[in-house]
């Protein structure tokens, strides 16, 4: 028999935002693989897990996933990753693979799960919806992100400004995530529209690191990967 590969989506960082169902599969899966941070620090959905898990209790399976857009590079390092979560597998172990907000959203499972299928299409996978960061931003900023009719999007964030604005402009509602690296653009073009006064911006919204920033103050900031701007028009 060959083990089932879950995809596991464990919130957006509060631990309590854990599905009934993720939980289960989290205790009944032998072993739980992860994002690994190279130095060897705790990734963020493992940490979320982390306060329902005994040491020792599970086989930890770190997973590297290299953050370069470099074609080989990505090659070798998914098959290695692949190949390492084929090995357990293979003996018959489920693997549950915990992911930050829902893990067929902009999730580094998803990738995960196409290769498996290419290579290896006989293990079956199960995916676990989890809450993701937009929900949860929604929840802490109290905004509501549609009614009725409203449009809304959800954006990966970048540098091309007429895009950012047009997203804007198009719909009710944008979610921008993956917003650190180009905050000051996204300034400009809320203050270019006058709608500085609609955008927020949270960092890891729900855990215990959240940071709720004033949108006046974030000029030149240096912000972490996980923030993003909801602009509720």
């Amino acid at each position: 028999m060959i083990g089932t590969l879950y995809g596991l989506g464990v919130g957006p960082g509060d631990p309590e935002l854990l599905t009934v169902k993720a939980y289960r599969k989290l205790k009944e899966s032998p072993v739980i693989a992860y994002p690994k941070k190279r130095k060897g620090s705790k990734s963020y959905a493992h940490k979320i897990v982390d306060v329902y898990l005994t040491p020792g209790e599970k086989e930890m399976l770190g997973l590297v996933f290299p953050m370069t857009k470099d074609p080989a590079i990505l090659e070798r390092e998914w098959s290695n990753t692949v190949e390492l979560v084929w090995e357990k597998l293979k003996l018959g172990k489920d693997v549950a693979f915990v992911t930050e907000g829902d893990p067929l959203l902009y999730s580094t499972f998803i990738h995960m799960m196409n290769l498996m299928k290419e290579r290896y299409p006989e293990v079956h996978i199960q995916t676990v919806p989890g809450i993701s960061s937009i929900n949860g931003a929604a929840s802490r900023l109290g905004i509501a992100l549609a009614e009725g009719d409203d449009h809304v999007a959800i954006i990966p964030a970048n540098d091309d400004y007429e895009a950012m604005k047009n997203a804007i402009e198009a719909h009710d509602c944008v979610i921008f995530i993956k917003v650190a690296k180009v905050i000051d653009l996204m300034l400009r073009v809320l203050r270019d529209l006058d709608l500085l006064n609609k955008a927020s911006v949270v960092t890891k919204v729900t855990s215990d690191e959240e940071i709720i920033w004033n949108i006046h103050e974030l000029d030149r900031a240096e912000l972490e990967y996980l923030t993003l701007m909801v602009v509720r028009k």
